[in-house]
């Protein structure tokens, strides 16, 4: 056998989860880095979709939106979205699937978000997800539709309506990005 033979591969839960420092993430028993820390590119662009779901959920008494706090989905998958909106009662941890989703990705860590959160968030029912490039001024939003993905469109400076749990939210594309 080699070294970098992959028929033996670590597994880990929630319980080994919970003692590691710094930023991880486990989606289906593996272990992801979530570093280097975010640039402040990144921050500004979650900020601003934070703010403008925080300032209309505001009317909304059964969403509440969330910033960078775990999705403890099973025993061997927690996510930490940077965004998220969930309805309903929220304990002290999201165990339920958000209706929204955004995740601001990079160059480091496009393809986990493509592929791998594009289909976990898919099988676990969260309603809208979108995939934020900062570098490209640009939003992929898509809508689950009959247990598939639908891309709805590619954002960048329109304004988009989100119907939620009785609760209406438009977001204004063009307001997120940083003033460059």
């Amino acid at each position: 056998m080699q070294a970098n033979d992959l028929r033996y591969q670590e597994k880990y839960t929630f319980r080994d989860y919970e003692k590691w420092d710094g930023d991880w993430e486990l989606i289906y028993g593996n272990a992801f880095a979530m570093s280097p820390s975010p640039v402040f590119e990144h921050q500004y662009v979650s900020g601003e979709i934070f703010r403008q779901l925080h300032e209309q959920l505001e009317a909304c008494p059964k969403c509440q939106v969330i910033y960078e706090m775990d999705w403890n989905i099973s025993d061997e998958t927690v996510v930490g979205p940077d965004i998220m909106v969930v309805c309903g009662h929220i304990g002290e941890r999201v165990v339920k699937a958000p209706v929204i989703i955004f995740e601001v990705t990079s160059r480091q860590n496009a393809k986990r978000d493509e592929i791998l959160k594009f289909e976990l968030y898919r099988i676990e029912g969260v309603e809208f997800y979108g995939i934020v490039y900062p570098q490209f001024n640009k939003v992929k939003l898509y809508k689950l539709l009959d247990d598939k993905y639908k891309k709805i469109n590619d954002f960048t400076n329109e304004i988009f309506a989100l119907d939620i749990k009785d609760c209406k939210i438009k977001i204004d594309f063009s307001k997120i990005w940083l003033k460059k």
